[in-house]
């Protein structure tokens, strides 16, 4: 009946990390969707907001330079203001950029460190208890039935 249950511990070891990719999951998701929206809203900001210099606010330039770039343009900005801006709304862009890859760089370390590393962990303890009760649950050698009724021995004279 032994082969009833073989490989029993690997199946319920495959069933315990299935389950717990769940909660990892979960909290994975969460965090990408938490930190995308802080990330989507900053740059939003960013973009949205415009330097001006004292001349150009005395110009009126604050009611024209507001919005994204299109709108700002749409609306009549001067271009000397939106060439102004050009690096610090790519700078942005790049930061985003940037917080999308160390976001990633960051969930693939949480996945090994909770899920790969615990999932490895049991599958070796695993092993090793199963090969223990291996070790244990072989007999041990027969000896033959018929025991000798005379042992031989050497003499030295």
């Amino acid at each position: 009946m032994a082969w009833r249950h073989k490989n029993r511990w690997f199946r319920r070891w495959l069933v315990t990390i299935t389950f717990w990719l769940v909660p990892v999951m979960i909290v994975a998701v969460n965090e990408v969707r938490v930190e995308m929206a802080y990330n989507s809203d900053d740059l939003q900001k960013s973009l949205t907001t415009w330097d001006l210099t004292d001349a150009q606010r005395a110009a009126g330039a604050t009611s024209q330079c507001y919005g994204y770039v299109e709108t700002a343009r749409a609306s009549g900005c001067p271009a000397a203001v939106i060439a102004a801006n050009e690096k610090k709304h790519q700078d942005a862009l790049d930061e985003y950029a940037h917080r999308k890859a160390t976001l990633a760089d960051y969930l693939w370390h949480a996945f090994v460190g909770y899920w790969i590393v615990p999932a490895a962990f049991i599958f070796v303890v695993g092993m090793i208890i199963g090969g223990i009760r291996r070790a244990l649950r072989r007999p041990e050698k027969a000896t033959s039935p018929h025991a000798p009724t005379e042992v031989k021995t050497t003499s030295h004279p």
